[in-house]
């Protein structure tokens, strides 16, 4: 797959001579660049039109955060974010992004990475005695922006040397060539995001097909990295059950299940704001044809019958394929875990057996 390409670039004047815009400017020679000193300039009106232009800019506040996903009442795995981007070159129907960046819809890229890196290793000294799991996934695709920032090249080398991180890079690219002759030391997981042949096919424009993903995840595996596997939104369509069923089966036909550090289920859940974004899009999608209701934090949810059985359904499956196989459920709260897995861990025992999963 050829990786994105904006039509334009922009330069914030005062990091224009940082090791991440010269590495843009070496790598995307002949687009037109623009260094201005105020890079909010470049934000379109539309949303879409952000999508086209990239963005090097300082980022001034905390790299390193709590998952927004441990939203109070929700068990939560400790997972903590760090954010090297803004927005993704691709354009998936359910998209949180549409609505969260609305009104900030350039891709940007930050341009002192080392800054958070250097939070990353506070906080890692300042406890030896935990393991943090943490990704880049939040704000940004972890590797669609790679190729062009050369990120990975600094990521996976700082983790692999820090004993109490794993760093988890999560994407629906299948942009991998510069992990390959990296050594993550058991350090990094590499994750997809999977969902039905047809979800892929028809709501994640712009991301590598199916069976690019597989290939993708089957080269990091023999060049020693783990995998992820995160089916989330789960989307409650017809023959959801059959769908999911064969894009297991194809998953563990392409991968190996014991080099696998963790498989995610996530409900489609939907704010007003993503909802009236999804029903303005121009294309159509029918994700939000089942029955979503209210949930206690404010997003609407497929109800909760549906969705413990769609859980069911899928663990049933992938403990089929490695009865030993890490799996969770995320953004549910006490009682749909209790119903699914018959027990409701506490933040740190989820924590910890995620981890202890990668030993």
């Amino acid at each position: 797959m050829t990786a994105w390409t904006p039509d334009e670039v922009w330069i914030e004047r005062s990091e224009a001579d940082s090791a991440v815009a010269r590495r843009v400017r070496e790598r995307l020679p002949d687009l037109p660049t623009h260094v201005v000193d105020d890079p909010s300039s470049a934000n379109p009106y539309e949303f879409a039109a952000g999508k086209r232009r990239l963005v090097v800019q300082r980022h001034r506040g905390t790299f390193l955060q709590a998952c927004p996903a441990g939203t109070s009442g929700l068990v939560c795995c400790n997972y903590l974010v760090m954010n090297f981007a803004s927005n993704c070159p691709f354009d998936c129907t359910y998209c949180f992004l549409q609505d969260y960046l609305r009104n900030n819809s350039a891709i940007k890229i930050f341009s002192n990475p080392e800054d958070g890196l250097a939070e990353a290793a506070a906080v890692l000294r300042a406890h030896p005695e935990r393991t943090f799991r943490i990704g880049t996934g939040e704000l940004a695709d972890s590797l669609a922006l790679d190729p062009i920032s050369g990120l990975s090249e600094l990521l996976v080398p700082f983790f692999a040397a820090h004993a109490n991180a794993m760093l988890e890079l999560k994407t629906k690219r299948d942009c991998i060539e510069s992990l390959l002759h990296l050594d993550p030391k058991g350090r990094v997981v590499v994750s997809w995001s999977m969902n039905t042949r047809a979800v892929t096919a028809n709501d994640e424009a712009g991301t590598a097909s199916f069976d690019a993903r597989l290939a993708a995840a089957r080269r990091v595996q023999a060049a020693g990295y783990k995998v992820g596997i995160h089916f989330d939104p789960l989307i409650d369509q017809p023959g959801w059950e059959s769908a999911y069923r064969e894009a297991i089966r194809d998953i563990f036909r392409a991968i190996d299940p014991k080099a696998v550090a963790w498989i995610s289920l996530g409900s489609l859940r939907l704010g007003s704001g993503l909802k009236a974004a999804i029903r303005s899009r121009p294309t159509a999608t029918t994700i939000l044809d089942g029955e979503l209701v209210p949930s206690p934090d404010g997003k609407d949810r497929v109800w909760r019958g549906v969705r413990i059985k769609m859980y069911r359904r899928l663990l049933d499956e992938l403990r089929s394929v490695d009865s030993c196989l890490p799996l969770y459920v995320c953004m549910e709260p006490a009682g749909v875990w209790e119903k699914v897995f018959g027990n409701i861990p506490s933040d740190r025992q989820l924590a910890d057996h995620l981890v202890g999963a990668l030993a």
